[in-house]
């Protein structure tokens, strides 16, 4: 390490060496912090749970390590002096690094890693995922990076080492290229469902395709066969193609032009919102939909793990039929 402007190698070491010899330690620091958002030596002990000569003694230790007053003591209290207002954010901050490397320390231990990195797509992210990420918060230290994104690119951070779990979806006949150490574990069969505007003809719970006919369609922006493409079959089976009115990927962007009467669009049951003048109901063919699932690797730590377990408790229920109303 190269030496401080102004100081040299030595004396750094020097000082390292006396802070060391001189035995300071974090309860230093913590009576420091106490008095300054308390106010008194007595506040300090109270907050701390510990006597007050207690708390004499550290600061007094404390103040003979680095050579200066660092509170000022009155018969009002303590106030720090402007040395102290100097050292007291250094000292939060240490505590705050030491606290921040025993969480990971702790998570790393007991968890298998420390930081959990969580990628997710958006309509899975609001429904799916809280409870699963709060049963590990409840069993696990770790912490937790969330990473939104569509499925092929949460599939490329995976093969990256970016994330540590993702959950998915394919509306595709294709199975995914699941990297080599992971695995996919399925989570259910998300359907489609129909939005209709409210002042649609339709009257009943399911609908079948060919019913919408005449009416305008919301598909994806990718004007690609493909992007449509199990939409575009089920239609062709009911004797139709939809006729576009507007292209957007956004499920909530679609629904405010269906709740205007501007047309009607398919949306998975995950990404359901209560929407005033808009109205959801089953498609007759039940082939409309995509599967979800969760790509995790092959050995799970246990905070992965905890997750994959929670997240197939709970998709039993989320995507049942009896959910279809948001």
């Amino acid at each position: 390490m190269e030496p401080v402007e102004g100081r040299s190698k030595e004396s750094g070491a020097d000082l390292r060496r006396g802070v060391f010899d001189a035995g300071i330690d974090l309860r230093q620091l913590g009576v420091l912090l106490a008095i300054a958002e308390t106010g008194s030596l007595a506040a300090a002990a109270r907050a701390l749970v510990v006597s007050q000569p207690t708390v004499a003694h550290h600061l007094d230790a404390l103040e003979a390590t680095v050579g200066t007053t660092l509170v000022r003591r009155g018969p009002r209290g303590a106030v720090l002096t402007d040395v102290g207002r100097v050292f007291a954010p250094q000292a939060e901050a240490i505590m705050d690094r030491l606290s921040s490397a025993v969480t990971e320390v702790r998570g790393l231990a007991t968890a298998g890693v420390a930081t959990l990195r969580v990628g997710t797509f958006s309509s899975a992210g609001g429904v799916l995922l809280p409870a699963a990420i709060g049963q590990v918060r409840r069993r696990t230290d770790v912490r937790i990076e969330l990473r939104e994104a569509e499925t092929i690119d949460l599939l490329a951070d995976i093969a990256a080492d970016a994330l540590n779990v993702a959950l998915v979806y394919n509306d595709s006949t294709e199975p995914l290229s699941i990297p080599e150490g992971w695995a996919a574990t399925t989570l259910g069969w998300d359907r489609y469902v129909l939005a209709i505007p409210d002042e649609h003809p339709h009257d009943g719970d399911v609908i079948d395709l060919g019913a919408c006919a005449d009416d305008g369609w919301i598909l994806s922006r990718l004007e690609d066969p493909a992007a449509d493409r199990d939409l575009l079959v089920a239609a062709a089976r009911a004797g139709f193609t939809p006729r576009p009115v507007l292209r957007t990927d956004d499920f909530h962007v679609a629904l405010g032009f269906v709740a205007a009467g501007l047309g009607v669009t398919v949306i998975p049951q995950l990404a359901l919102e209560t929407r005033p003048g808009v109205r959801f109901v089953e498609i007759s063919d039940a082939s409309l939909g995509r599967t979800l699932g969760v790509v995790h690797p092959v050995q799970m730590p246990l905070a992965v793990e905890v997750l994959v377990e929670q997240l197939v408790a709970d998709a039993p229920s989320v995507l049942s039929p009896t959910a279809l109303t948001p």
